[in-house]
């Protein structure tokens, strides 16, 4: 087994979890980052408000979506880059839910990923006055960049799910989830959706 998964981050123009406006991914291959993406998304009709609150997290604006393609145009996209992997994310019941709920709003099929919190793995796995993403990246070696750009998010993830299994020794996802008392879940499409807070 080697240790690989997807790192995945989504920044949302409103407080509606199905309000995806950007998407970042960062694959990894045996503890390496291997490839990175991210674009942008025209949120679902609906959904598609942009709240000066969000906008001033991560200066997305609905000029930047007018042209992006939406979330039916890019789900395709995301699937292809993120394969079969375990997704992993920080806060990832943030994610989930725009990822679930981002497919209801627009009628597609919500994939059965599995997936893992970065934010859960960090609390067993490191000593720190706080667990917000830039605190545990920078932990884990990985500094200086653009928090809240979903893409850098994405990046950061990943740098700190690869330091975690470092320090432990895991080969691979199961055995880092074991070791620190964290569980790879499956995305249930039938839980109901709780809005979530912004992500960490």
């Amino acid at each position: 087994m080697a240790l690989d998964f997807t790192a995945i981050d989504f920044e949302t123009a409103n407080s509606s979890s199905a309000s995806a406006c950007a998407v970042g991914l960062a694959r990894v291959r045996g503890g390496e980052v291997v490839a990175t993406a991210g674009w942008l998304i025209r949120p679902p009709a609906g959904h598609d408000q942009f709240f000066d609150l969000n906008v001033q997290i991560h200066g997305i604006r609905p000029a930047d979506v007018r042209d992006a393609p939406t979330w039916s145009d890019q789900l395709g996209d995301l699937a292809a880059f993120a394969g079969a992997d375990v997704l992993v994310a920080h806060n990832a019941g943030f994610d989930m839910a725009v990822l679930r709920r981002a497919c209801e709003a627009t009628g597609e099929v919500v994939p059965p990923y599995r997936y893992l919190c970065s934010l859960q793995l960090a609390r067993r796995a490191y000593d720190l006055p706080s667990y917000r993403l830039p605190s545990v990246a920078a932990a884990a070696g990985f500094t200086g960049f653009a928090h809240h750009d979903a893409s850098a998010d994405a990046l950061a993830c990943a740098h700190i799910v690869i330091d975690a299994a470092r320090r432990c020794g895991a080969d691979d996802l199961d055995a880092l989830s074991r070791t620190h008392g964290v569980h790879v879940r499956v995305l249930d499409v039938s839980e109901a959706v709780r809005e979530p807070v912004f992500a960490a």
